[in-house]
C-alpha cells in the first residue's frame, strides 16, 4: 500500500448517532404520557440530590465527555442489563447487549438534563419497578435471577404495544422504549455493525465495482458500467 493509501481510522461517535435516532422513543412515549406517571419525585431528572440539571451547554462530542451524572441504581443496572440480554441476547454472531456498554448507555440516555431523555427516565424507571414487581409475583425471584424461559414469560407479554392485554399495556410502552433504545446503542458499536453486515468507510487498494449480487439486481452486468 502507498504513503497515499495508508488506512484512515473514520469512525461514528456512538452519541452523534443516537442524536438521529432520538426521535423513536421519544415519539412512543409521548403517545402515552401517563405511563407509569409522570417523571416527578426523587427518582426524577432534576430533583433531589445528586441527579442532573438542566446547565446551558451540550458536551463536547469530539472529547467524548458527557458533563451530568449517570442516575440508575445499581440494582436498576442489574435488571437494565438483564432485559437488555432478553432483547438482543448472545448468538454466533455477536455478543449479548450487555457485553458492549448497552446498559451504561441508556444510563446515561436517561439522566441527561433534556425534555425528551427525562421523559424517557419516568418510562424506564417506571418500567423497571414494574419488571421487578412482576417478577416476584409470578416467580417470586428478582428479574434477573429468573431463568431464560421466565424472563421470556413476562416479555411474550410486553413485547408487542397493539396485542398487549389491558393490563399490560403500561409495561409494553416501557418494552418499546428499552427495545428502541437497547438496539439503537447496540447497532452503533463495532459488534453490532458486524452483526448487520456493515462495513462502513473501509478503504481500498482498488475499487472492486459493486458486488454481483447488486448488479443482478439492478439488472446489468459489470460491462454495462462506465469506465
Amino acid at each position: 500500500m502507498s504513503d497515499q493509501q495508508q488506512p484512515v481510522n473514520l469512525t461514528i461517535d456512538r452519541r452523534e448517532a443516537l442524536k438521529w435516532m432520538a426521535t423513536a422513543s421519544s415519539v412512543i412515549a409521548a403517545m402515552h404520557t401517563n405511563t407509569f406517571g409522570a417523571d416527578t419525585g426523587p427518582d426524577a431528572v432534576g430533583s433531589g440530590p445528586g441527579t442532573a440539571r438542566p446547565y446551558g451547554t451540550d458536551p463536547d462530542l469530539l472529547k467524548g465527555e458527557v458533563t451530568w451524572p449517570r442516575t440508575m441504581t445499581p440494582e436498576q443496572l442489574k435488571t437494565t442489563s438483564a432485559l437488555c440480554d432478553v432483547i438482543i441476547p448472545e448468538d454466533e454472531k455477536s455478543p449479548a447487549a450487555s457485553k458492549v456498554g448497552v446498559p451504561d448507555f441508556i444510563d446515561e440516555w436517561i439522566s441527561a438534563p433534556y425534555d425528551g431523555q427525562r421523559h424517557d427516565r419516568g418510562v424506564v424507571i417506571g418500567g423497571l419497578a414494574w419488571l421487578e414487581a412482576e417478577s416476584a409475583k409470578r416467580f417470586g425471584k428478582d428479574f434477573a435471577s429468573l431463568s431464560e424461559e421466565q424472563q421470556h414469560a413476562i416479555c411474550d407479554d410486553i413485547c408487542y404495544l397493539p396485542k398487549a392485554k389491558p393490563e399490560f399495556k403500561q409495561g409494553a410502552v416501557f418494552f418499546a422504549v428499552m427495545r428502541n433504545l437497547a438496539s439503537s446503542a447496540f447497532y452503533t458499536t463495532p459488534e453490532g455493525w458486524a452483526d448487520i453486515g456493515y462495513i462502513g468507510n473501509v478503504p481500498q487498494a482498488e475499487f472492486a465495482g459493486p458486488p454481483p449480487e447488486v448488479l443482478k439486481h439492478l439488472g446489468l452486468t459489470a460491462e454495462d458500467l462506465p469506465r
